[in-house]
C-alpha cells in the first residue's frame, strides 16, 4: 500500500440521526449526521411517514388544496362554468369576404382532385377488379424479373 493517498480511517465514527439516536460505526468521517436511521426508517418501524426533505410533499399538498377549491367553485356556480365553457367553444365568426373564399379554395381543390383521380385508370376500378388484375400480372412479373437476372448475369460476369 502507497503511505499518505489513503484518508484517515475512524473505526469509532459517531453517527447522529435527526430522530435523536446514536450509534458508532467505521468510517472516514469522525462524524455523520444522518436524515433517517433504522431505528425510524418506516420500513423497520412499520409507520407510514412522509420523510420530506425537498419541500415537495408541502408542495404537492398546496395543489391539491387547489384543486379541491376550484372543484367548490365548479360546483357552487355550474350555470356560470357552463357558460363560460359554450363561449370558449364557439369559433370565431369570419366574414363574408373570407368565407366565400374559402369556399372557392376548397371548390378548386375538389376540382382538382376529382380530375387527378378521372386521370387514374385503377381508381375507377372495383376492389375485385384491382385484385385480378394483380393476380394477372404476378406471373409477367416474375418472368420478367428472370430475364433481367439472366442479363445481369451475363453482363455482369464481362463487367468484373
Amino acid at each position: 500500500m502507497k503511505k499518505d493517498i489513503h484518508p484517515k480511517y475512524y473505526p469509532e465514527a459517531k453517527v447522529i440521526c435527526s430522530c435523536g439516536n446514536t450509534f458508532t460505526t467505521g468510517s472516514t468521517q469522525e462524524l455523520i449526521r444522518t436524515d433517517v436511521c433504522s431505528a425510524c426508517h418506516p420500513f423497520f418501524t412499520g409507520e407510514q411517514r412522509i420523510v420530506d426533505t425537498a419541500g415537495q410533499v408541502e408542495r404537492f399538498m398546496k395543489r391539491l388544496e387547489k384543486r379541491e377549491e376550484f372543484a367548490v367553485e365548479e360546483k357552487v356556480r355550474p350555470e356560470e362554468a357552463e357558460e363560460a365553457a359554450a363561449e370558449k367553444t364557439k369559433a370565431p365568426k369570419k366574414k363574408p369576404d373570407e368565407a366565400e373564399a374559402a369556399r372557392a379554395v376548397a371548390e378548386k381543390l375538389r376540382g382538382k382532385k376529382a380530375t387527378a383521380e378521372a386521370a387514374r385508370p385503377s381508381a375507377k376500378k372495383s376492389a375485385k377488379e384491382a385484385a385480378e388484375a394483380t393476380a394477372a400480372e404476378k406471373p409477367k412479373r416474375k418472368r420478367a424479373a428472370k430475364k433481367e437476372a439472366a442479363a445481369s448475369e451475363e453482363g455482369g460476369g464481362a463487367a468484373d
